[in-house]
């Protein structure tokens, strides 16, 4: 098992150096390692040079096989571990804007089910809605969607509501009841900024219209502060989740419904290769809550 974890770090870093820091083992011991796998294999699975490393064609097969093997064997020991002992540690849990009431509510439901387990609750920022979850900052969180990243699992999906557009309270938008998609046109957007990928900038901030009418970009921000400081100093418009427009009320900014754009919607997120016994009970604790 011990040579079969330390392949599969290595299919991932391609270094030796940073998959014997992650394993806690010299540089050495990684190499010997995936020697003794390869002498049970028969072959070759991992090219090393000076310059890089790589998985030779039958490495790339063997980790197609062996991923979802390993991952099913790991989920049934800590399923048993579990089950013997009851779900335990800590559950670190990320969220964008705010913990809105139906989170509150499965992390209630979590710790009545789960009282050995503590949990974390941590913001992730506006700009970054999914790093923190690759880079293991968080063990899940709750992101706007969409999401489509690679080695991300997308759980429950909830709270689909309309979209609101936050404007200064001396904007025209601010005295009608509601807007149609297509007056976005005559309205710069505050668009994200940062590492985000480009699809999910896009659906917050979009580029055109349902009727294809361009929509003008507005200034760029990193934070949701920031973006409603803008919006409050007639700088752009903000589209926004209704949870987070009513938990983000001021008495300088008016939030108006739009008609026509697609609900927003959050989606509990985790990663592949770090879904846990405690990850798995939380998305049961979403689900049955929402």
């Amino acid at each position: 098992m011990r040579e079969l974890e330390c392949f599969l770090v290595l299919a991932e870093e391609l270094h030796f150096g940073r998959t014997g820091a992650r394993l806690y083992v010299s540089q050495s011991r990684v190499s010997q390692l995936v020697r003794a796998l390869e002498r049970r294999v028969g072959a070759r699975l991992v090219e090393r040079t000076s310059r890089r490393v790589r998985l030779t064609p039958l490495g790339t097969d063997f980790l197609a096989g062996l991923r979802p093997a390993y991952d099913a064997l790991r989920g049934t020991v800590e399923s048993a571990v579990a089950a013997a002992r009851g779900i335990e540690g800590r559950l670190r849990i990320g969220f964008q804007g705010t913990a809105d009431d139906r989170v509150m509510r499965a992390i209630d439901t979590f710790h009545t089910r789960h009282p050995g387990c503590v949990t974390e609750l941590v913001e992730i920022p506006l700009q970054d809605p999914f790093g923190p979850v690759h880079r293991g900052e968080v063990d899940a969180a709750v992101v706007l969607l969409p999401v489509e990243e690679p080695g991300l699992v997308l759980g429950p999906v909830f709270s689909e509501q309309q979209q609101t557009l936050a404007v200064s309270v001396r904007h025209p938008f601010a005295s009608r009841a509601s807007i149609d998609a297509e007056d976005l046109a005559d309205e710069p957007l505050v668009t994200v900024e940062g590492p985000a990928p480009e699809y999910w900038r896009y659906a917050q901030a979009p580029t055109s219209t349902p009727g294809g009418r361009p929509i003008p970009p507005g200034p760029g921000v990193r934070t949701l502060q920031e973006g409603l400081t803008l919006a409050a100093a007639g700088r752009g418009a903000m589209l926004l989740c209704r949870p987070t427009a009513d938990y983000h009320g001021r008495h300088d900014i008016t939030f108006v419904p739009v008609d026509g754009l697609p609900d927003s919607a959050l989606g509990l997120v985790w990663h592949q290769d770090r879904e846990t016994a405690r990850t798995r009970a939380f998305s049961t604790a979403v689900t049955d809550v929402t």
